[in-house]
């Protein structure tokens, strides 16, 4: 739990200072409470009559030595209280207790306002960091994490601790502070009565301690439910075309419902672990107050003033709350261990692929793309067995093949989404595992099979290629891409915003804000991963040409199953399971009459 803690205030020590000033306001606030229950005294023994002298040298004997300074100037600005009162001291020493609650308001308020103000900024810093630590992992994490869970992590799971920022680190300083001022007035006043009403507290501390394990498990399970739901509904939002075309909404339905059960089943164990203790602590303090009331019976000779007698139980009342608080804060901070263990289990992972300690600078215009001896698998699966092939400068090479014969994962690793386990990439004979990925990903242009769009606006969307561009180079870059006719016949031209993945336009469409983005980035290597695969027989035309003219002087590698759009590339790789089984230019490859003439007479055969 120390060490728990510990991490909890790396992350709070920014805001230090107010959090301290929100603590010192919660111990005034406890303060606030004794000074309470000793004017609730003062005012009874006022107002009703009785056994008490309320002359201040008598109360002063009562009251606690520590206490003799504040009173000894309170007798000296408060008109005599001994012999005829006048209406003004009544008035004087009743406006005690507003005052009192006034102060004690007022220094709660600033306790729950200040740590809040540190908590929120802390679990922002957390997420914030915990975002951006996601976004320097690879692609390979990617590929096996759930995107509910992570969205679950950075939401529900920090807000957990936010909760224990706020309030936790609060009652840990506040509610000893409140029950030790309390416990200390009683005890000075009526030591034997505050022992008897004080004894059956222990009893308190066994449900704390066997609920206290209950709720780190369930808390534990909660954030998995909560991430499981996340990402059921992550899915079914995304794939809502697929569960319609399928009529899958029941089976949707019926498995966010099991996963809802579940969550319910375990919030409810919490609840009952949080709320018997709570409810333990208010019985046994009655528990306590009646063994009081019996004392007072059976030793009539201790009797005590009705004055006294309320403030004492006032002061009892008073531990109350800061108890209930007590019995709570050990299943909170167990609650909060449990979700704050996946947030730093993700902030704790490293990247597969570190940034080099020393990155070499890379220069790609003019530069030669080499792919030297390269294997790579997933996992225990291989996809690319002793790969070599090179990229002159300026010359446009078309990858071939089948599905799943290994032409998007080389793409991948010369944009470096992974690593080879054998071999390397290398740009301008530099191996790019020596170059900052900023650096490297900054000198590729990509347009790639499955286009992705922002919901965001078509300019903003183009604009992601080079954020710094002018308005005009934007307008430029989509003409060029042959897609200003259909932006101008948009509602709102390069303002309309293009929905959640671009679903507002057609996949030819999408395509061709993806090669605008391209166009306006001007990159000295430019990767083209099924470029033109969504565009209708005219599109295609226009795309084709504008890409022919961006592909002048830049080294270019294309993707392509038309094998009618790769013709005129200066060398065609083909490749089949894994492997470089032939390369060469169109002519030369269907000569040989290998797997290339093969691909291009099913192709074509097919179309015909």
């Amino acid at each position: 739990m120390i060490e728990f803690l510990k991490r909890i205030w790396v992350h709070v020590s920014p805001y230090r200072f107010r959090l301290m000033l929100g603590l010192v306001s919660g111990i005034v606030f406890a303060l606030a409470n004794g000074a309470l229950a000793i004017g609730i005294r003062l005012v009874a023994a006022l107002v009703f009559p009785g056994q008490d002298d309320l002359s201040f040298a008598a109360l002063l004997e009562e009251m606690p030595e520590m206490l003799h300074p504040m009173l000894s100037a309170l007798g000296s600005h408060l008109p005599p209280l001994t012999g005829s009162i006048s209406k003004l001291g009544y008035v004087a020493v009743i406006s005690i207790l507003p005052v009192i609650m006034l102060v004690r308001a007022g220094f709660g308020y600033f306790n729950v306002y200040l740590t809040n103000w540190a908590a929120v900024r802390a679990v922002a810093d957390l997420r914030t960091r915990l975002f951006n630590h996601l976004q320097q992992m690879p692609l390979s994490f990617y590929s096996q994490a759930k995107t509910g869970d992570l969205i679950s992590r950075i939401t529900n799971d920090t807000l957990v601790l936010h909760t224990i920022i706020a309030n936790s680190l609060v009652s840990i300083v506040k509610d000893p502070v409140t029950i030790v001022a309390l416990l200390a007035l009683l005890l000075s006043e009526q030591p034997r009565l505050t022992l008897i009403s004080a004894f059956v507290f222990p009893v308190c501390l066994v449900p704390i301690i066997v609920y206290g394990r209950k709720v780190r498990r369930s808390a534990k399970a909660m954030q998995t439910h909560t991430s499981e739901m996340t990402t059921l509904m992550h899915e079914a939002f995304t794939s809502s075309r697929v569960i319609k075309a399928y009529n899958l909404e029941s089976t949707v339905m019926r498995e966010f419902r099991e996963t809802s059960d579940k969550f319910v089943n375990q919030m409810m164990r919490t609840v009952r672990s949080y709320e018997l203790p709570s409810q333990m602590t208010e019985f046994v303090g009655a528990l306590g107050v009646s063994l009081v009331f019996l004392y007072v019976v059976f030793v009539p000779e201790q009797q005590m003033s009705n004055a006294a007698f309320l403030q004492f139980v006032m002061s009892v009342y008073l531990m109350y709350q800061p108890l209930k608080s007590l019995s709570r804060l050990n299943n909170q901070l167990e609650q909060g261990r449990a979700a704050s263990q996946r947030v730093f289990e993700l902030l704790a992972m490293e990247s597969t692929m570190p940034e080099p300690a020393l990155p070499k600078p890379l220069t790609s215009a003019n530069a030669e793309v080499a792919f030297e001896n390269i294997s790579f698998r997933y996992g225990e699966k291989p996809v690319l067995t002793d790969v070599n092939f090179r990229v002159a400068a300026g010359q446009m090479v078309a990858l071939v093949g089948s599905s799943g014969s290994g032409k998007t994962t080389l793409t991948s690793l010369l944009l470096r989404f992974y690593d080879p386990q054998n071999g390397c990439v290398r740009i301008g004979g530099t191996d790019i595992r020596d170059v900052a990925t900023r650096d490297l990903r900054n000198q590729i242009a990509l347009v790639t099979q499955e286009t992705i769009l922002f919901n965001e606006t078509i300019r903003h969307n183009i604009r992601l290629g080079r954020p710094e561009a002018a308005d005009a180079e934007v307008q430029e870059a989509a003409r060029h891409a042959y897609a200003t006719a259909f932006i101008m016949a948009t509602p709102d031209g390069f303002d309309t915003v293009v929905g959640e993945k671009g679903i507002n336009l057609s996949g030819g469409q999408r395509q061709r804000i993806a090669i605008a983005r391209a166009i306006l980035k001007n990159a000295p290597i430019l990767v083209l991963d099924e470029a033109t695969s969504a565009l209708d027989t005219e599109s295609e035309r226009a795309v084709q040409a504008a890409l022919e003219e961006l592909m002048t002087g830049r080294t270019t590698i294309c993707i392509a199953h038309r094998l009618s759009t790769i013709q005129r590339a200066d060398l065609i790789v083909v490749m089949d399971q894994g492997r470089v089984v032939e390369s060469g230019k169109h002519e030369e490859l269907l000569k040989r009459g290998g797997t290339y003439k093969k691909l291009y007479e099913l192709q074509f055969q097919t179309n015909s």
